[in-house]
């Protein structure tokens, strides 16, 4: 469908390109036929990414660069020189993930806590800030975090990564209020631009299906169902997907 749907020309930047699901993303993304602008803070996993996405999608425009997400500065700099160069920013698509836990609550240390603060909560408070103002300028700007349903149904072990996580939706659900209100203050029935939540169980690939061919992954999202579930919020109405949690496993 590259060139002929609603993301034809679109830009979209990918944070946390260089994983799996920032793989699937940029391909899913180019083929599309959207201007891709990925970052990842590995410059080797980034350089193989945007390789395999522009070979995948035919040869389609798609940038990276290693940008210090965890740097407000350096982030608002990604987020300035892809308007200046591209014009526009239609898109942030939010896939920086990592996980820490422990056997159980008491045994929980907080230096998972200090790790996973940064990695899971500041990365989505410099990306938010730094795109929110390129992304209300869009006509179909779109903030899109991936979250976990731990956020919601929190276990014993994971009391870490579900608080972090919980903690990046809320703070995505305000930047979907300033798009809100932005498109009202603007004369608009409803918002224009969106901040939309999907939630997994988890995410599994093919590397790990190979590495446990008996396991069965139940209620697992594969990285190229994701995909599809990222470019498809972009088909929806901004007022539809605007402050929304989309279940992709089953809803606690």
């Amino acid at each position: 469908m590259a060139g002929n749907g609603v993301l034809s020309g679109a830009v979209i930047a990918v944070a946390g390109a260089g994983g799996p699901a920032g793989r699937a993303a940029l391909v899913r993304l180019a083929e599309a036929g959207a201007t891709v602008v990925a970052a990842d803070n590995d410059p080797e996993r980034l350089a193989e990414a945007v390789d395999a996405a522009r070979y995948a999608s035919g040869g389609a425009t798609v940038t990276g660069e290693p940008v210090d997400l965890l740097d407000l500065d350096s982030t608002r700099d990604w987020a300035t020189h892809i308007e200046k160069d591209f014009g526009r920013v239609d898109g942030l698509v939010h896939l920086v993930g990592g996980w820490r836990g422990s056997e159980t609550f008491v045994k929980t240390s907080l230096d998972d806590w200090d790790f996973l603060e940064l990695l899971l909560i500041r990365t989505v408070q410099h990306t938010s800030l730094a795109f929110s103002e390129a992304l209300q300028r869009s006509e179909q700007g779109r903030y899109v975090l991936i979250s976990a349903a731990g956020a919601s149904n929190p276990t014993a072990g994971n009391a870490a990564y579900a608080a972090a996580k919980a903690a990046a939706e809320a703070w995505t659900l305000a930047l979907a209020d300033y798009f809100r209100k932005a498109g009202i203050s603007g004369g608009a029935d409803g918002p224009t631009s969106a901040a939309t939540i999907l939630v997994v169980k988890a995410l599994v690939h093919d590397a790990m299906r190979a590495e446990r061919p008996h396991a069965k992954f139940a209620g697992f999202t594969d990285v190229k169902d994701l995909a599809e579930e990222i470019a498809g919020v972009w088909a929806k109405p901004a007022a539809e997907v605007n402050g929304q949690r989309l279940w992709l496993t089953e809803k606690p």
